[in-house]
């Protein structure tokens, strides 16, 4: 089902929850989507579930589409379909599509493939612009044919909060046809993430892809910062 068919689903769909996702910090639910026959699974995450932290506001659900939205624009190809659905059973909330993988690789056991550091230098490029507070090894899917990046939540934080396990492209040059996308997110073409952040966060998201683009590097971790620059758990 191509990405136009998905969302038709995901928006239009009968939704009914099957169970909560094991080992989600927040009230991760399994709902099947039926619509005109087709039934397919999606994650959905309800504000209403969500734990409040201290240094996001509530509202996390926003960012899991904004990253979607992010990843539109930059044209990477790298998060599942994800959309706002507030007539959802527990409210509004981000409704995306599930990816079926084989509950064993993560970034750690993909990272050697080559066929994949394509796809996982764009991924990094991604989480600087959206500032990924939270990109663990295990947001990292693999449905036995391509990889897929979720758990985006913890992103558009106004200040600097990047933590990531993928820091192998530190320091290499960024490929010229992503930084030309980079480019165009960061004059200006954001297409809906303004529904989804305050101008503040975009404005701070376009800035962060017009420094990409000066420097044409992927940046080294800040070891002036007070915070690590892994997420924890690592997996």
């Amino acid at each position: 089902m191509d990405r136009t068919d998905q969302i038709t689903l995901l928006t239009q769909g009968q939704l009914d929850v099957q169970g909560r996702v094991a080992g989600s910090s927040n009230q991760a639910l399994l709902v099947s989507a039926t619509l005109d026959g087709v039934t397919a699974l999606a994650c959905y995450k309800p504000e209403a579930g969500e734990r409040r932290l201290w240094d996001f506001p509530d509202g996390l659900w926003r960012r899991e589409v904004a990253a979607y939205e992010l990843d539109v624009v930059l044209g990477t190809d790298l998060v599942p379909t994800t959309i706002v659905r507030d007539d959802a059973p527990f409210g509004v909330g981000s409704l995306q599509w599930w990816v079926d993988d084989n509950l064993e690789d993560h970034y750690f056991t993909l990272r050697e493939r080559g066929e994949l550091y394509d796809w996982f230098a764009d991924l990094a490029a991604f989480d600087v612009i959206a500032n990924n507070a939270d990109r663990k090894a295990g947001h990292v899917l693999y449905d036995g044919k391509r990889c897929w990046a979720i758990d985006n939540g913890l992103c558009f934080h106004e200040q600097e909060k990047l933590r990531t396990v993928i820091w192998e492209y530190a320091g290499l040059s960024i490929e010229a046809s992503l930084l030309e996308r980079i480019e165009r997110f960061a004059g200006g073409e954001s297409a809906n993430l303004a529904r989804l952040l305050s101008p503040s966060e975009l404005a701070f998201a376009q800035v962060r892809a017009g420094e990409l683009v000066q420097v044409a590097h992927y940046p080294l971790p800040n070891e002036e910062s007070d915070w690590p620059p892994y997420p924890w758990p690592l997996i």
